[in-house]
């Protein structure tokens, strides 16, 4: 290896520089230190979520007016029913909603292309920013 003489100034750019772009030993260990105390902490606090989770799971409700296991049973298979029966009427009367709507932007449509020079102006207002709903977004 061979020893050149560098100029003080042009040396200390050049140190700086590697400074400014490498992290020190300390820091670098005092990252790890930091990191390490991380993940312990997350370690301890895991183990107490999974104490406190085993603890809810060996934990029963208490038993609310007595009654049978089969009473609460047909009771629950009761509300089960209920909110499946819900949900299917909801469907149904979703489902018209949308095919009303369908309905309703199919006869604007219509109507658009009925009036007068429609499909002109029509093309025309397709520039223009949409004032309302615009039709690729009818709902919401």
């Amino acid at each position: 290896m061979m020893r050149v003489p560098v100029p003080v100034r042009l040396r200390k750019a050049v140190r700086t520089w590697f400074d400014s772009r490498y992290i020190s030993i300390a820091d670098h260990r005092q990252d790890i230190r930091d990191a390490l105390w991380e993940v312990q902490t997350l370690r301890r606090e895991m183990a107490t979520l999974q104490g406190e989770v085993e603890r809810l799971r060996n934990a029963r409700p208490p038993s609310a007016g007595g009654g049978t296991v089969d009473s609460k049973i047909d009771k629950l298979g009761g509300k089960a029913d209920d909110a499946h029966r819900l949900a299917q009427e909801t469907a149904k009367a979703l489902d018209g909603v949308l095919q009303n709507e369908v309905l309703v932007w199919q006869s604007i449509d219509d109507l658009r292309t009925r009036l007068p020079g429609g499909d002109a102006r029509a093309a025309d207002r397709a520039d223009e920013p949409a004032r309302g709903r615009s039709e690729e977004q009818p709902c919401a």
